[in-house]
């Protein structure tokens, strides 16, 4: 494979789609045609890991028990965190938005195979948590390109792991790393949600320390 040099015009649309990436939680129910989904799910083929040991595994949620079950531990998940605000910053809470799993028309769930026998151990003897990292890697770059497709992802965080490890009947050594939305955003935007939302303010400078 020769060199490749890439243009100032696609720098700039690189840093357009990472401005444009966000975590999206507002989804049309339009259906995502199959062969767009599996494009973008080559990001996983093309990430890197440690040892090369690609310890991803990833489920498609379909069934109607499933996702109900899904749902049900977000709400429930979600009803613990709100107990945990008060005043005016419990009822900020309980105005955001913050999954997508009732519109959004695919649902994934991506874990680490943390015994995995691929990759010979490489790079994750003294840090085994590698192998989620390099999960995670491979997560940023699927969002890219769902996005350079124009789809959204939401990433739903607010779940008890082990339940939905349970309630999906996977392997005791599989790790949950997240619960994922996709559909098609019902808008798009540069500024963070919860920005908008007033939970929170991006910093407007990366801090770097020095030793």
């Amino acid at each position: 494979m020769r060199d490749h040099t890439f243009s100032d015009d696609f720098r700039t649309q690189f840093d357009l789609l990472m401005r444009l990436r966000r975590d999206v939680r507002r989804f049309r129910t339009d259906p995502v045609d199959e062969a767009v989904l599996a494009r973008c799910l080559d990001a996983f083929r093309l990430a890197p890991s440690v040892g090369l040991s690609e310890p991803w595994r990833l489920i498609r949620v379909t069934s109607a028990p499933a996702r109900a079950a899904a749902l049900d531990n977000f709400l429930a998940a979600n009803a613990d965190a709100l107990a945990g605000y008060s005043g005016d910053r419990a009822q900020q809470y309980g105005r955001l938005k913050l999954s997508g799993m009732q519109d959004a028309p695919v649902h994934l769930a991506v874990f680490c195979d943390d015994a995995t026998d691929q990759g010979h151990g490489l790079g994750a003897a003294t840090m085994p948590e590698m192998r989620r990292y390099s999960v995670v890697t491979a997560i940023t770059l699927f969002w890219l390109a769902l996005r350079a497709e124009g789809l959204g992802l939401g990433w739903v965080s607010i779940l008890d792991p082990d339940r939905l490890t349970r309630d999906l009947d996977v392997p005791a050594t599989w790790r949950l790393i997240g619960y994922f939305c996709l559909g098609w955003p019902e808008e798009t935007s540069d500024t963070p949600e919860l920005e908008r939302a007033g939970w929170e303010t991006r910093r407007p400078q990366l801090a770097i320390e020095t030793r």
